[in-house]
């Protein structure tokens, strides 16, 4: 019997490789673990890699390129923020022996040496960048983009490389009004993309998937070994999973704020990087930037540049 298939898992069918990494720093590449699971489940070898925002170059990681640090159950490091080695501590306590390729959040030069690197390296069929949130789809006028540094340097990274198969995956459609996206905004970029033919589909977790269990169980883990600084995407994505609703805080970290946990928060939403690599406005005046702040300054002096930004849109539903 033949059923509705989601065009992602058509479109992954033929990668026996897959580097699976955060695009947006953090905890992203927890968000990626339900994927990551499921596609091990079908026999695929993943590698896991994450822009991080730890300080990798205090850890015992080996490091092995341009801005890449090798992270693994054994590696010591800053205790009190490393969700890198946490998560590959709790995969090595489910017989799964795989590092974590850290790397450094600075300009996106290095960012795009450190990926071509893991390609040469890991030699992949195919790129699959995970944002925990949705503001990696944000092409530079709207009134607010989030937190786009990380997003775009790993977007440009992965743009530059030549592999088959380069893919972004949003997952936690919400979460970023926490830092003033306008949602509307993501909408239209979803429909700008089913125009130029790079949507590949979105489909819901939920509690009863088993890839779904294990995301919690990871993100329990880095909770325990990092109290004070629990993810707030991931906490308001299960929270939702679980049927969570409206002002939900699942940690003390987000009292004082008005959360609006909901469905719509366990989809994971799917695109061909290339259709939002060539939407971006800005991604070609970033290329080269060596560091973080110079990054920054780039994004800055594009959008002093714009005649006007979009206005805020409330949606009509």
């Amino acid at each position: 019997m033949s059923f509705l298939q989601i065009p992602l898992f058509k479109t992954l069918d033929s990668a026996q490789t897959i580097l699976l990494a955060g695009a947006g720093g953090g905890f992203d590449i927890y968000c990626g673990l339900p994927l990551y699971f499921a596609l091990r489940a079908a026999g695929k070898k993943v590698y896991l890699a994450n822009l991080s925002f730890a300080t990798i170059y205090a850890s015992t990681g080996r490091r092995i390129g341009p801005a890449v640090v090798e992270v693994g159950a054994k590696t010591e490091g800053p205790e009190q923020y490393f969700p890198e080695m946490y998560l590959a501590q709790w995969l090595a306590s489910q017989d799964i022996h795989e590092p974590i390729y850290c790397i450094d959040r600075t300009g996106a030069k290095p960012t795009t040496d450190a990926y071509q690197f893991l390609a040469d390296r890991l030699q992949p069929d195919a790129v699959v960048l995970i944002d925990g949130g949705t503001d990696s789809l944000m092409r530079g006028d709207e009134p607010m983009l989030g937190t786009p540094q990380e997003d775009i340097a790993s977007i440009a990274a992965v743009d530059a490389l030549d592999i088959p198969i380069k893919l972004l995956l949003c997952l936690g459609f919400g979460v970023d009004t926490f830092h003033g996206v306008c949602h509307h905004y993501f909408l239209e970029a979803v429909a700008d993309i089913i125009r130029a033919g790079g949507f590949l589909g979105a489909w819901s977790l939920t509690p009863e998937m088993p890839e779904v269990a294990l995301y919690q169980k990871a993100f329990d883990y880095a909770a325990l070994k990092m109290p004070h600084q629990p993810s707030i995407v991931s906490g308001s994505i299960l929270s939702s999973i679980e049927g969570r609703f409206g002002n939900y805080h699942s940690t003390p970290r987000t009292e004082g704020s008005q959360l609006y946990i909901n469905p719509l928060m366990t989809l994971y939403w799917a695109f061909e990087l290339d259709a939002i690599a060539r939407r971006n406005l800005y991604i070609d005046e970033i290329r080269e930037t060596t560091t973080y702040q110079d990054l920054s300054l780039a994004i800055e002096m594009f959008r002093n540049r714009l005649p006007m930004e979009k206005p805020w849109v409330d949606m009509p539903m």
